[in-house]
């Protein structure tokens, strides 16, 4: 394992890591690379080996994972994983917690990060950041990640120089609540810009023209961005490994929204039709096994089609609940959708 002592004489905090998925494992690497002294802890044990193998050393609870550790980072699934990580018989509130930090890059509801902070506070006096991260798993190996953050300041300016061993940008958005608020908007702008980027690669490749050069041919007009330059190629070729994330978490972060927005009054009409497009691609492909579940699969339902030249209106979906010929609407009808 790495001496932390050594490779880092002027940091003595102690770092846990809860959950080791797509993002967890990278981001906890990370650290390790940086020499800090890390503790972690999975549910499914299998994850936990090549991580411990690495330097890490393991936690056989959150519990234990918390009262080794000074600040403890999670990124779990939602919000009842994140409930059941603190709260559970061997949760990290058990522990003891006065001066300790939480700091959950999961990405759930804004109110329900509230109530966590302050039932944490209140069981055993922990302090909590909402860190909800941007940038997939690409941005978690490289470091490149975006955090927003809500939380007090001095908590904030605390974990920044650790959080940044882990990503580009760590912005403090405002009180608790106030991160998880902020990547709801970067998941209406990433959630969108994938269903257009995937209607216009398959117009590409319709059209007859190399869609493979498209992220070549706009690179630094105005409809270059990261995702274009990303899933473009990935859509093209049909590259599923490794994944970038799955349908079923985009799909609950724009169910968040949704909400979100009702409380607020908020119209989302373009989030809420992207909403519903992840949750055709999760009904026609499944959520949770494999390939069939991840976000380049999501594109599958434009670029699994050839349009008919004489098919001038078509909804064009591949699942159990529709064949691969394109459906011809009734005569003057003035909606077209491609899924």
């Amino acid at each position: 394992m790495a001496d932390a002592s050594k490779a880092n004489p002027q940091r003595d905090e102690r770092f846990g890591y809860l959950g080791l998925g797509l993002m967890g494992t990278p981001m906890t690497r990370r650290l390790l690379k940086a020499g800090y002294q890390v503790s972690v802890w999975n549910r499914s044990e299998g994850k936990v080996v090549p991580i411990v193998e690495a330097g890490a050393r393991h936690g056989a609870s959150p519990r234990d994972v918390m009262a080794g550790s000074d600040i403890v980072f999670m990124c779990v699934t939602d919000a009842a994983a994140v409930e059941e990580v603190i709260f559970g018989a061997e949760g990290l509130s058990t522990a003891p917690g006065a001066g300790k930090l939480v700091v959950d890059f999961s990405s759930i509801h804004p109110d329900a990060a509230r109530d966590l902070a302050t039932r944490l506070k209140a069981a055993n006096g922990a302090g909590w950041i909402d860190a909800p991260v941007s940038g997939g798993t690409k941005g978690a190996e490289e470091g490149t990640l975006a955090i927003m953050a809500g939380g007090d300041a001095s908590d904030i300016e605390r974990v920044r120089p650790y959080v940044l061993t882990m990503a580009r940008r760590f912005t403090h958005m405002g009180p608790t609540g106030a991160g998880q608020t902020a990547k709801l908007c970067n998941q209406v702008i990433v959630g969108c810009a994938m269903a257009v980027l995937a209607e216009a690669t398959r117009l590409a490749v319709n059209a007859g023209i190399d869609a493979n050069r498209l992220p070549e041919a706009l690179a630094g007009g105005f409809a270059d961005s990261i995702p274009l330059q990303l899933f473009v190629p990935r859509m093209v070729q049909g590259i599923h490994s490794p994944p970038l994330g799955h349908i079923a978490t985009m799909l609950k972060d724009l169910d968040t929204v949704a909400d979100v927005a009702q409380t607020t009054s908020t119209p989302v009409p373009m989030a809420t039709l992207a909403g519903q497009l992840f949750r055709l691609a999760k009904a026609a492909r499944g959520a949770g096994c494999g390939r069939a579940g991840d976000l380049q699969a999501f594109s599958n339902g434009i670029l699994s089609h050839r349009v008919r030249p004489e098919t001038r209106y078509g909804v064009f979906l591949r699942s159990s609940l529709a064949t691969n010929r394109p459906y011809a609407p009734r005569a003057n009808s003035n909606v077209s959708l491609a899924l």
